[in-house]
């Protein structure tokens, strides 16, 4: 005998596969709404990101090197650089306020050559590129990176 608390499992399996559709319904609608993001971030990325970061997020060569200026190369986006090991509100700070005025403030000492771009960009389009970019991780390297930033 089940419970009366416990009465939903008495449903026939017609409910249940109703309910199972009406979840997997929900995901599609979710997934779906993700990918305009995902979409106008890879067309930010491209527009503003890749022309130093590569189209593929592969970076410039030698970018652990600085250059005679005494300015770092742009790092890759990829799972091969850095980017992955910062929290979000860091890397959207980075973006928004350049990356000198965020190492001077870290007491970092190396010269980034990352220019400012919240005059150019707004939040959301900040987000949305971070967004597309952690969407080329590993999944290992998304969930790490999403532990730091507390997501």
């Amino acid at each position: 005998m089940v419970p009366e608390r416990l009465s939903f499992l008495r449903l026939s399996p017609w409910w249940l596969i109703a309910l199972a559709f009406a979840v997997l319904a929900i995901a599609a609608v979710w997934a779906y709404g993700r990918a305009p993001d995902l979409q106008r971030g890879a067309t930010l990325y491209a527009q503003h990101c890749a022309s130093c970061h590569g189209g593929r997020l592969e970076g410039q060569p030698d970018w652990q090197t600085a250059g005679e200026d005494g300015v770092l190369p742009a790092p890759p986006h990829d799972e091969t650089g850095h980017t992955w090991h910062h929290d979000d509100a860091m890397l959207a700070d980075y973006t928004r306020r350049g990356g000198q005025a965020v190492l001077d403030g870290m007491g970092v000492r190396f010269t980034s050559g990352m220019p400012e771009f919240g005059e150019v960009l707004s939040d959301s389009d900040i987000a949305a590129i971070l967004a597309f970019i952690k969407s080329q991780w590993p999944a290992r390297i998304r969930a790490i990176q999403a532990e730091r930033s507390g997501s």
